[in-house]
């Protein structure tokens, strides 16, 4: 069951990030009310899942002040490595560097994964991270 939960978690969160890596946050899409990326991609079909993917998991969770914003990073990139979720990690990782993780921290954190996750998971992983340094480069 808590498998599921964070795989739609993160099914949720690499929707909303999969494409522009936030022109604009949560609170600037809802004070300027233009649609969000979860309502651009998945409102017209599922409403309730966009208005959930704004509300709960970006205007709550995300938001939490226990976990800063580079923690939450680092926790689900690490997720998506280990749940082996290269389309989503690719965001992911983009957004961890945007909220202050290094390069270098991502592939200590994707090293230490391959002892927890496999190592065919954590070569792909290093494949998915090279391609997105290279972007900021």
């Amino acid at each position: 069951m808590m498998k599921k939960i964070l795989q739609h978690c993160l099914f949720c969160t690499s929707i909303l990030f999969a494409g522009s890596m936030g022109s604009f946050t949560h609170a600037q899409n809802v004070a300027e009310k233009k649609p969000s990326r979860a309502q651009q991609l998945m409102g017209d079909v599922a409403p309730k899942m966009a208005q959930l993917t704004d509300d709960v998991l970006l205007g709550d969770v995300w938001e939490r002040p226990q976990l800063s914003k580079r923690d939450r990073s680092l926790v689900t990139v690490s997720a998506l490595v280990a749940m082996e979720r290269p389309e989503q990690l690719r965001s992911h990782l983009r957004l961890a560097r945007q909220n202050g993780v290094t390069e270098e921290e991502l592939v200590e954190t994707i090293t230490q994964l391959a002892f927890y996750s496999g190592w065919p998971t954590a070569i792909t992983a290093i494949s998915i991270a090279r391609e997105v340094f290279k972007e900021g480069k």
